[in-house]
């Protein structure tokens, strides 16, 4: 379990990261991230990046994400101060500094929740079999919904009646509209996936020597292969914090780069990784129909993506499971 002192940095990390904005938190997340990896890569710490960037102090469980989406859906929902008004739960674009300071504490009760749930997770077979970091997001997610959007999973919006539950009014509700066609996400998905599997691959192959001097820790060379494309991902977003117009139409792939280093480093193969990048694309889609699209506030569509994907993955292809890695 995390100590007291890392719970108390994960709350004012979470304070700091509402302060900004969801999304702005999850680019300086990812910063961090990169700059993690590339310290271990070189024989260095680990404390950025499993510390700070992916843990409690600053991950996206913490104050680099999730403080952000909670803060956001009780400043609209329950306390009706959000900078983009009552309804604007989703707005997880604009920073909250504005709001109110119950906003910010807010923001770091959640991060300190999700930190310990996330422990807790850990511990459960089969749930443990996901990515806890990602699906505690989404538990966490869910009961700000429910607390301040009074909301179900699905949302309430009379769009779900209007065109069906995964209906998109031709992407006029969808939650990245210039990414949701079917064709093009297969595509982009298989293009990350392979791109990050890819990474993968050559990121475990540079790190196994260090681990095998002592040079770095397991976890380290564990994570590494796994987060480095995710993490390039996340800093590209800051063009839709910043864009306009179709400046801001970046795809949002970090979803698709985590499944697919999940796939390379299950199966040892390049190729797939990259249909396993089309598995994190449509996983995130599905999970955006189901209970962003309908919805008034943010629930993550990538961490649920993740989140369902790796738990198929693990059952798939760990040896304690159906063990298909040794058809590989």
């Amino acid at each position: 379990m995390p100590t007291t002192e890392m719970l108390f940095l994960s709350f004012v990390g979470g304070i700091f990261g509402a302060s900004l904005g969801g999304l702005w938190a999850f680019c300086l997340c990812g910063l961090i991230t990169i700059v993690g990896c590339g310290l271990v890569l070189a024989g260095g710490s680990d404390f950025l990046l499993l510390q700070v960037g992916l843990g409690p102090i600053f991950g996206p469980q913490a104050g680099g994400f999730l403080a952000g989406v909670v803060a956001c859906s009780y400043a609209a929902g329950l306390k009706g101060n959000h900078p983009g008004g009552k309804g604007a739960g989703k707005d997880i674009i604009s920073p909250l500094i504005g709001t109110s300071w119950d906003v910010l504490v807010v923001g770091g009760l959640g991060s300190v929740i999700c930190v310990l749930l996330i422990a807790l997770l850990g511990k459960i077979p089969v749930v443990r079999e996901t990515d806890v970091l990602a699906f505690g997001i989404i538990l966490v997610s869910f009961v700000s919904r429910f607390l301040f959007q009074k909301e179900g999973f699905f949302g309430k919006s009379p769009t779900r009646k209007e065109f069906g539950l995964l209906g998109t009014n031709n992407y006029g509700i969808s939650w990245i509209p210039w990414m949701a066609p079917f064709p093009r996400l297969i595509v982009l998905g298989f293009g990350v996936g392979g791109l990050s599997g890819g990474i993968a691959k050559f990121s475990s192959a540079a790190l196994a020597p260090l681990l095998a001097s002592g040079a770095i820790s397991a976890g380290a060379a564990g994570t590494v292969p796994v987060i480095f494309c995710w993490g390039v991902c996340a800093v590209m977003l800051t063009a839709l914090q910043l864009g306009q117009g179709n400046a801001l139409k970046v795809p949002i792939t970090h979803g698709m780069a985590v499944v697919g280093a999940v796939g390379f480093l299950s199966s040892g193969s390049i190729v797939f990784a990259a249909f396993c990048g089309i598995l994190g694309a449509l996983a995130q889609e599905l999970c955006a129909r189901l209970f962003y699209n309908h919805g008034n506030d943010h629930i993550d569509p990538p961490a649920a993506g993740i989140s369902l994907s790796v738990f198929i993955l693990n059952i798939l292809f760990k040896p304690e499971w159906l063990n298909l890695s040794a058809l590989f």
